[in-house]
């Protein structure tokens, strides 16, 4: 069996599991060490840390003058590429960007009072960095990661958007990248990745302007320079490994939750898959067609370390039980692999994405269905957000008192500026009461 076995009945089985999700957390102690030399080597240095970095890392002759991709290279990669095969990215962006415009918000202003005006607005961010993973050095493009940061961005209405990708060991950028971020009108992109593309972002270079968030998956080097450069600049979520978490009852189909539950754990060696169900029989048919579906996978090695690391088959003696499990684990992607899924839905409220039924499976959500696929992940469902057209705005707070507002009320606010022991507060109340 290749992944751990486990027994939930109430509480007092939590600690196990809890034990298999939080040993994901550990980065390792080498990693915020050289990730904070790394940030302040580019604030210092600028222009000349970014090259040595990226030859040192990705690219031999990599050459900072040539870091910006030019327009004539993303009209190529769109001319080069198979018109079917940019066929589906279009229609995947048009997806992703219907759902995201519904979640626009309106700047408002209250009138309740004659006296006074209460109100928010609303504004997009003026400059924001978009981190696009390269994958495999290059070689497997994250197409999806591009349309899922840069396309909420564009809805919220940024002006600005400045992407960086790593680049291949010739310096190119795969021409997908480059034809997806045509397509959908992203043009500004520079040839960079890991820690220092995240740092030149935050502080900005001779090359590289500085911007106001930076969003975007990343690996653990990425997600560390985030988290070290939050005050600095805005981010959008420290992200950890990918996970899921699949419930399901006797009317799931074995060979569909294997294959489900193998989408995240080809992912990295630290991704989690876990299964949560009522009915013996599914786990061990699941179990046993996990051993079987790995060894037919190109990334099996990946697939089945992180399986046997940070898998899990888990039974529970009821539906019920089930929910209350997920609602510690508070899941990036959870499935709902029942007869009845909309019966239980409304009993999550900690996942970062939920997949209802059957045929609904998690890869859906990361590539086409609309939704984003940038989500909380090792439990911060239980306060985070998918990334969503919101985190690319701003909001203040609008208020217009008229003299009568301040004649009626001015005392009561220096009241309560006084029982702060903020006299200056309170005098600035006042002395507009004062005829």
């Amino acid at each position: 069996m290749l992944c751990t076995r486990f027994t939930y009945r109430d509480k007092s089985d939590w600690e196990p599991i809890r034990r298999l999700r939080d040993g994901r957390l550990e980065p390792g102690s080498s990693v915020e060490e050289s990730v904070r030399a790394i940030l302040q080597d580019v604030r210092t240095r600028g222009d000349q840390a970014l090259t040595d970095f990226s030859r040192r890392f990705d690219c031999p002759d990599f050459d900072i003058a040539r870091g910006k991709v030019l327009p004539e290279q993303l009209d190529q990669a769109v001319e080069s590429l198979d018109r079917k095969d940019l066929a589906i990215i279009e229609e995947a962006a048009a997806n992703i960007r219907r759902y995201h415009e519904k979640q626009k918000e309106q700047s408002w202003i209250a009138t309740d009072s004659e006296d006074i005006l209460l109100g928010q607005l609303i504004n997009p961010i003026k400059r924001a960095g978009l981190y696009i993973p390269g994958g495999s050095a290059g070689e497997t493009p994250l197409i999806s990661s591009l349309l899922m940061t840069a396309i909420p961005a564009q809805v919220a209405g940024v002006p600005e958007l400045h992407a960086v990708t790593p680049p291949r060991r010739d310096g190119t950028v795969n021409p997908y990248t480059l034809a997806a971020a045509r397509l959908i009108g992203l043009d500004s992109i520079y040839t960079l990745g890991s820690a220092w593309a995240v740092a030149a972002l935050a502080y900005g270079t001779e090359s590289v302007p500085q911007v106001d968030m930076v969003a975007g998956p990343g690996n653990i080097y990425v997600t560390t320079a985030k988290r070290l450069l939050v005050g600095q600049v805005g981010i959008d979520m420290i992200a950890g490994p990918s996970e899921i978490v699949i419930l399901a009852d006797s009317s799931a189909n074995p060979e569909w939750l294997a294959a489900d539950l193998l989408s995240q754990a080809e992912h990295d060696p630290l991704s989690s898959a876990m299964l949560i169900s009522d009915a013996e029989a599914i786990l061990e048919k699941t179990g046993e067609a996990l051993a079987r579906q790995v060894r037919e996978l190109p990334r099996a090695e990946t697939a089945e370390q992180s399986l046997r690391d940070w898998g899990g088959l888990i039974w529970v003696p009821d539906c019920a039980t089930g929910l209350e499990l997920i609602d510690r684990l508070a899941p990036e992607h959870l499935e709902l692999c029942l007869e009845d899924p909309w019966a239980h839905v409304w009993a999550v409220s900690r996942a970062g994405a939920i997949f209802l039924g059957h045929t609904s499976p998690e890869p859906l959500g990361d590539y086409f269905a609309g939704p984003n696929h940038v989500l909380p992940t090792v439990s911060t469902a239980r306060f985070s957000s998918p990334l969503s057209v919101q985190d690319f705005c701003t909001r203040s707070s609008l208020v217009a008192a008229a003299s009568g507002y301040l004649r009626q009320h001015g005392r009561k606010v220096a009241r309560l500026a006084r029982l702060e022991g903020l006299e200056a507060h309170a005098r600035s109340a006042e002395i507009r009461t004062q005829s």
